[in-house]
């Protein structure tokens, strides 16, 4: 009896390991990052690679962005409210409402210059975006 309750721990113990193990490509024993670059819709729960930007505790971060003219800028909502993304002024670009934990993305200006932005549900909050 002991035996077979020692080959069923032991042969337990291989599945366990064989499926932790089993696809690692990192020697290290940790988790490896993902590295998969596929792009997602408009509108999604992961940001795609690209310029970040991030809304949280009602703030934009960072609060002053540098892009190229015409790049595509990642917003994350990390906030427990919906914000938006909103050029003051010439409105050159806008998000539209972004629920929280949600993300979404807008084409920077094709003209260098620095444009100011706020969210127009809680106009307290600025930053600039400078495109350059």
């Amino acid at each position: 009896m002991k035996k077979i309750a020692r080959t069923a721990v032991a042969a337990a113990t291989v599945a366990l390991f064989a499926a932790g193990v089993g696809d690692c490509s990192n020697p290290g024993g940790g988790t490896a990052p993902s590295r998969s670059r596929t792009p997602t819709a408009r509108t999604g729960t992961a940001a795609p690679v690209g310029t970040h930007l991030t809304i949280k505790n009602f703030t934009f971060r960072p609060a002053d962005l540098s892009v190229r003219p015409g790049s595509t800028v990642t917003v994350v909502n990390e906030d427990s409210t919906t914000h938006t993304v909103t050029a003051t002024g010439t409105k050159l670009f806008d998000t539209g409402g972004i629920k929280p934990g949600r993300t979404t993305t807008f084409r920077a200006p094709g003209r260098a210059g620095r444009y100011t932005y706020t969210c127009t549900i809680h106009p307290y909050m600025k930053a600039t975006l400078t495109v350059r």
